[in-house]
């Protein structure tokens, strides 16, 4: 019904920048809330950042200041600008997104996208 897509990641050396994007596609009637999370090899998924449909944003303290969250509520796409990057920041990016499908019911879903891989080199 739904599909999120990433796009942006690779690899990238310590002190850069890379964008990463996120496109949620299908049956949408609103998009109340999207996220990236991360996942580095052997640890458990964190959450990175978040940003609502009125667009107030929650960064986790390792990366604030350093990545910024946006996104283009019109084509239901959301963004992670990534600066200063460090090694620690290597991880697959996921997207999730809660979304609400049907204009007659308020009932809401999360979905996540298929993750793109960011690496930093030293």
């Amino acid at each position: 019904q739904v599909q999120l897509v990433e796009s942006g990641g690779g690899l990238v050396q310590a002190g850069g920048s890379l964008r990463l994007s996120c496109a949620a596609s299908g049956r949408i009637f609103r998009v109340n809330a999207m996220a990236w999370h991360r996942q580095a090899p052997g640890k458990q998924r964190e959450l990175v950042a978040t940003i609502t449909s009125a667009g107030s944003t929650n960064y986790a303290d390792s990366v604030k200041g350093r990545f910024t969250i946006s996104s283009d509520n019109a084509k239901n796409t959301m963004f992670l600008q990534m600066s200063s990057l460090k090694p620690e920041d290597t991880a697959v990016y996921y997207c999730n997104a809660n979304i609400r499908s049907s204009i007659i019911s308020y009932q809401t879903q999360d979905y996540w996208g298929q993750g793109t891989q960011v690496t930093v080199s030293s």
